[in-house]
C-alpha cells in the first residue's frame, strides 16, 4: 500500500475524540463527482472549497463548532480502502481527485449548462448531421454510377461513424481527469498550437462560419420560392434575393440570442424533425412521380483524357464527403452532459448518436438511390434534389406539398444556423472571459452574436456561388471528419505498435489525408475547367 494511501487513511479519524478540540479535526478529502465539470451556476466559484481550488469556504462552514459533533455518515476503514483495493476504480478515482475546476467553463455557452442527456444529444446530432448537403448525393452518383456510388456511400458512412465513436471516447480522459469540450481544444492539446493553426483552424472555422453563410444563401433563396408559392402571381411587390437573405439573417440573429447549447435543444428538435420531413417528402415525391423520360444511368465522363476522368471521380468523392459533416460539433454536444465516475458522459452520448445516425442513414440512402433512379444524369448539379423537385415537378405536384417542403427547408436552415454558430460564439466569449476574468455581459453577448450573423450575411451577398463548390469544400473539411480523429486516438491512447487498432487508425488517417489533398485538387480542376458562375454581390 502506498504512503499516500496510508496518509489519507490516518488523516480521517473515524469518530472524533471528545477531549480533542474541534479545530484539530482534519477534513475528509473526497474526490469531486464530475470530470472537470463546473457548477451550473453563472458564478463558477461557489463550490470552490469543495474542489480544493484554494478559495475560502462560505462563512457558515468556516466557523468552529463549540462542541464536537458526531458526523452524520460513519466512515469505515473499508470505505476508505475501497478506491485503492479496486484495480479498475483506482486510476479513475486518482484522476478525479486531482481534477481542478476551470472557472471559465461556467461562463461559456457550450459548457455553461451541464444538464444535457441522450435525447438532447440525439436532437443536436440529427440537426447538425443532416441538411441540404445530403440533397446533392445523387450528383455524385452520376459520376460514380450505381455500384460504386452505393459502395462509396456505405464505406464513407461506416468510416465517419467510427471516427465519431473515437471522438466520443476521447472527450474525457481517465489519465488526466480532463474533459475536452471543444474540437480545437482536443486537437491543440494533442498536436500543439502550431499544427492546430496550420491544419485544423481553417476547416473548423469554415464548418462554423462558412456553414452559417451557406445556410443564409439556402434559406434566403428558398424563402423567395416559398413566398412565390404561397402568394402567387397576385403579389404587388416581390422582395429581391438580397432582401430575402436579410430577412432570414434577422430571424437567425434573434434565435441566436439563446444563451447556451442546452437552451437550443428544443430548436434542434424542430430542426431535426423538419430535416427528416423535407428529405422524406423530396425523395418520396420524386419516386412517386416516376422516372423522367430519356433518363440515363451511364456514368458521366468528364473530358476525354484519363486525368480529367480521375479528377471527376475524386470530385464526386468530395461531394459524398460533403454530406458527412458535423463532427466538429460532437465534442461540444457531449460537453453539455454531466459526467461522473459511475455515469460517464460517453454512455448517453453514444446512445443519442446511434439513434440520430440511424435516422440519418434512413434519409441519406433513399435520397441518393431514389433521386438517382428518378432523375439519372438530369439531376441539377447546383441544388441537387431540391432544385430538381421544382424544375421537373412544379406543375405535377400540388402547391401545398411544394410550399410545405420549402417551409421545412427554411426552418431547418434557421435551426442549423444556431448550432453551427455556437462554436464561434463560444470562441468569441472565451477571448473576453480570459482577459476580463468574468462572464460576458448580456448586452455585449447580444451585440457580438448580431455582428456575427450580419458578417455571414455580407459574405453570402458577396459570394453567392458557394453552393456550387460542394466537392472542393468537402475536400477541405474531410480531415476533420475522417482523418484527424484517427491520429488523435493514436497520439492519446498509444496502442501497441502493429496491433490491429494501430494499423486501422494509421491506414484510415493516411488515406483520409490523401483523399483530402486529391479531392481539393480535383475540385479546383473541375471549377477551372467546367467553370462556375462567379457573380460577386449579385445573388440570384
Amino acid at each position: 500500500m502506498s504512503r499516500e494511501t496510508n496518509h489519507e487513511i490516518n488523516s480521517a479519524p473515524i469518530t472524533p475524540r471528545p477531549s480533542a478540540p474541534a479545530a484539530a479535526q482534519p477534513p475528509v478529502s473526497c474526490p469531486p463527482s464530475q470530470y472537470h465539470s463546473p457548477s451550473l451556476s453563472r458564478s463558477p466559484l461557489l463550490d470552490g472549497a469543495a474542489h480544493g481550488d484554494g478559495h475560502p469556504p462560505p462563512p457558515s462552514q468556516s466557523k468552529t463548532p463549540k462542541t464536537p459533533r458526531t458526523p452524520r455518515l460513519s466512515i469505515t476503514p473499508r470505505q476508505l480502502l475501497t478506491p485503492f483495493i479496486t484495480p479498475l476504480g483506482s486510476p479513475v478515482r486518482k484522476a478525479l481527485r486531482l481534477t481542478k475546476l476551470d472557472p471559465q467553463d461556467a461562463w461559456l455557452p457550450i459548457t455553461e449548462s451541464r444538464n444535457g442527456n441522450q435525447y438532447y444529444a440525439a436532437f443536436h446530432s440529427l440537426c447538425s448531421g443532416i441538411g441540404i448537403q445530403a440533397l446533392v448525393l445523387p450528383v455524385a452518383f452520376t459520376i460514380l454510377g450505381w455500384t460504386w456510388g452505393i459502395i462509396c456511400l456505405t464505406l464513407a458512412f461506416i468510416w465517419q461513424l467510427y471516427t465519431l465513436w473515437i471522438l466520443v471516447q476521447l472527450h474525457e480522459s481517465v489519465e488526466t481527469g480532463m474533459r475536452y469540450s471543444r474540437y480545437l481544444q482536443l486537437f491543440s492539446l494533442t498536436f500543439g498550437e502550431r499544427l492546430t493553426k496550420l491544419l485544423a483552424l481553417f476547416p473548423i472555422l469554415y464548418l462554423s462560419g462558412g456553414t452559417c453563410t451557406a445556410l443564409i444563401i439556402i434559406g434566403g433563396s428558398t424563402g423567395r420560392s416559398f413566398f412565390q408559392i404561397v402568394c402567387g402571381p397576385e403579389c404587388a411587390r416581390e422582395l429581391t434575393t438580397v432582401e430575402w437573405y436579410l430577412a432570414f439573417t434577422c430571424v437567425a440573429v434573434v434565435l441566436s440570442q439563446l444563451p447556451n447549447m442546452n437552451s437550443i435543444a428544443g430548436v434542434s428538435l424542430i430542426g431535426a424533425i423538419t430535416a427528416v420531413g423535407y428529405c422524406t417528402m423530396i425523395w418520396g415525391v420524386s419516386v412517386h412521380e416516376g422516372r423522367l423520360p430519356n433518363v440515363s444511368y451511364d456514368p458521366i465522363r468528364a473530358g476525354s483524357s484519363v486525368m480529367e476522368q480521375i479528377f471527376s471521380v475524386f470530385n464526386a468523392l468530395g461531394i459524398v464527403a460533403f454530406a458527412f459533416r458535423g463532427h466538429n460539433l460532437i465534442l461540444e454536444i457531449q460537453a453539455t452532459m454531466p459526467s461522473s465516475e459511475k455515469h460517464p458522459s460517453h454512455v448517453p452520448m453514444w446512445k443519442g448518436v446511434r439513434v440520430s445516425y440511424t435516422l440519418i442513414a434512413a434519409c441519406l440512402y433513399p435520397l441518393a438511390i431514389g433521386g438517382y433512379w428518378a432523375y439519372g444524369h438530369l439531376i441539377p448539379a447546383n441544388g441537387g434534389m431540391l432544385t430538381a423537385l421544382f424544375q421537373f415537378h412544379s406543375r405535377d405536384v400540388s402547391s401545398f406539398v411544394l410550399g410545405l417542403t420549402s417551409f421545412f427547408v427554411i426552418v431547418n436552415a434557421l435551426c442549423s444556423f444556431n448550432i453551427y454558430g455556437m462554436p464561434t460564439f463560444d470562441d468569441i466569449e472565451s477571448k473576453y472571459t480570459s482577459k476580463k476574468k468574468k462572464a460576458m455581459p448580456w448586452w455585449l453577448r447580444a451585440f457580438s452574436r448580431t455582428m456575427f450573423g450580419f458578417f455571414c450575411f455580407f459574405i453570402a451577398v458577396a459570394l453567392p456561388f458557394l453552393g456550387s463548390l460542394a466537392g472542393l469544400i468537402g475536400g477541405l473539411a474531410l480531415p476533420v471528419t475522417l482523418a484527424y480523429p484517427c491520429f488523435m486516438w493514436l497520439k492519446i491512447k498509444k496502442p501497441k505498435k502493429f496491433s490491429p487498432i494501430w494499423c486501422l487508425n494509421w491506414s484510415l488517417g493516411v488515406l483520409g489525408m490523401f483523399l483530402s489533398v486529391v479531392i481539393v485538387a480535383a475540385g479546383l480542376y473541375v471549377v477551372v475547367e467546367t467553370g462556375v458562375e462567379v457573380s460577386f454581390f449579385k445573388p440570384h
